[in-house]
């Protein structure tokens, strides 16, 4: 029997699951110091980029143990497991699956006994070249005693960067890792390690973030500085692009095995990061408002109200209220347990979607013109409905206002957006979506001016789900989520 996995929200309208976030990854290095529990807490930190598995590796200088199973967090750990988890090191994940299914043996860190010892690693990203890294690794697997291809229990391209990794035990972690490394295409922040090392590594784009932190006794990395914040460790700088970090009981030293060319995620600022995350020198929260700012002056509205749809829509509404002079209100409120149910709805209460998140507070909106800020469209169901309660609530318009361009391309560097042929916004104008979510006005913010917000140059920014251009060459066809599941089905056809 499978175990619940808390995520409520996707099961109210299969549908119209809306942008899913990338990984969460986190390690620690402090001797002395309870690092399972400074995982859990990192990762915690971490939740809203992955919320389907979760799983820790610890070291105690001589062997690695690795926990991990489907669920949140808070689900999967508990205080005698983080009490077992014993040692001076280790790495953790909250996955959100975007190459391989959402199931057990795809949950991180995946493992790989070397002859050298062991090797846990965990990741937030995608590559785009699994083709040809299975080619590689079979190769590689022809001077294998037992072929690593035949031993993988996991379709996640994280696992097969594992075995890979794992034919050149002979050259040491840190050997293998700048061996494997400039021969992996897409965007991946690794944390890594062996029984007495903890490594980091990212994309020569830097497409994902990925933070260092100090301390009092040791090192943490982390996708964000929040997870540095929960637990106390000092921001020192990012992760460079094409950096691997090493830390151990020599201290920590970097090496690049690539130039860098930085591409950072455009979507980070819009939505995917915490908003008291700090991202390229530039406060998520901060870039947010000045966003929201833009917005107002590029699609102002005659309106009484300006509401945010809770949480991401906040500090965008927030600044579209102070440029346009319309008050700032919480028109809706917003049920915070609502991932945390264990209780499939019955097709009554799924019919109700979005009121099982939100719910509008009538004597706020009733008989208001409203501007709604919300961060991006992706099949226009949630706003459809949205619209319609906020009108059933009393409001007497309803202007739509989205901090985002429109989605037009799928993401293939670790955001799970829906297919092409899926979002809405490629195949109907802005008048038409309008249409379709009953609003009086919609209207975005443009490239140009949600770049400009962020106070960085276009040039550093991957934006191709707006604009298709992909900075790492997706090859046509080949970058499916379950690439890897069917190219295992078709092996064991032909078997």
């Amino acid at each position: 029997m499978l175990r619940p996995d808390g995520r409520l929200s996707h099961d109210l309208d299969p549908q119209d699951k809306g942008p899913q976030d990338a990984c969460g990854v986190f390690g620690v290095w402090a001797p002395g110091e309870e690092v399972a529990k400074l995982n859990y807490f990192g990762l915690f930190a971490l939740q809203h980029r992955g919320q389907e598995s979760a799983g820790i590796s610890v070291s105690n200088g001589e062997r690695i143990m690795v926990f991990k199973d489907m669920g949140l967090v808070s689900q999967v750990f508990d205080e005698p497991t983080l009490n077992s988890l014993n040692g001076h090191l280790a790495i953790g994940q909250c996955r959100y699956s975007t190459t391989g299914a959402s199931v057990w043996s795809n949950a991180q860190p995946t493992f790989r006994a070397t002859t050298s010892g062991g090797l846990a690693l965990a990741h937030n990203g995608n590559l785009t070249n699994t083709d040809e890294l299975e080619r590689w690794l079979k190769e590689r697997d022809a001077s294998q005693e037992v072929p690593h291809k035949d031993r993988m229990d996991s379709t996640s391209d994280t696992a097969l960067v594992t075995a890979i990794m794992a034919t050149y035990s002979h050259l040491g972690v840190e050997g293998a890792a700048l061996e494997v490394l400039p021969r992996l295409r897409g965007a991946f922040c690794f944390v890594f390690m062996d029984e007495h090392s903890l490594y980091a590594a990212r994309d020569p784009q830097g497409i994902r973030p990925l933070v260092l932190g100090r301390l009092a006794n040791g090192w943490v990395v982390a996708s964000e500085t929040a997870g540095l914040d929960i637990v106390g460790a000092t921001f020192i700088r990012e992760i460079e692009p094409g950096e691997l970090i090493t830390i151990d009981e020599g201290g920590l030293r970097s090496q690049r095995f690539a130039a860098a060319d930085p591409k950072g995620c455009l979507f980070e600022y819009v939505y995917l990061a915490r908003p008291d995350t700090q991202i390229s020198n530039r406060r998520v929260h901060s870039v947010r408002v000045e966003i929201g700012r833009t917005l107002a002056l590029e699609a102002p509205a005659d309106a009484d109200l300006v509401i945010p749809t809770p949480e991401s829509g906040i500090p965008a509404a927030i600044g579209y209220a102070d440029a346009s002079g319309i008050p700032y209100g919480l028109g809706l409120t917003r049920n915070a347990y609502v991932g945390r149910t264990f209780i499939q709805p019955s097709n009554t209460i799924r019919q109700l979607g979005i009121r099982l998140k939100l719910n509008p507070i009538r004597d706020v909106i009733e008989g208001k013109k409203l501007v709604v800020v919300d961060d991006s469209i992706v099949r226009g169901n949630t706003q459809r409905a949205l619209v319609k309660m906020l009108r059933e609530a009393g409001a007497a318009e309803v202007h739509v206002r989205i901090s985002s361009p429109p989605v037009q391309w799928p993401c293939f560097y670790g955001i799970d957006f829906a297919t092409r042929a899926e979002l809405i916004a490629p195949g109907l104008s802005t008048d038409e979506i309008c249409r379709s979510i009953g609003a009086d006005s919609l209207g975005y913010i443009s490239l140009e001016g949600l770049v400009a917000s962020t106070g960085l140059p276009k040039r550093s920014l991957c934006m191709a789900c707006f604009d298709g251009v992909y900075p790492v060459e997706v090859p046509a066809g080949r970058a499916e989520k379950m690439r890897l599941e069917q190219a295992a089905v078709e092996q064991g056809a032909n078997a």
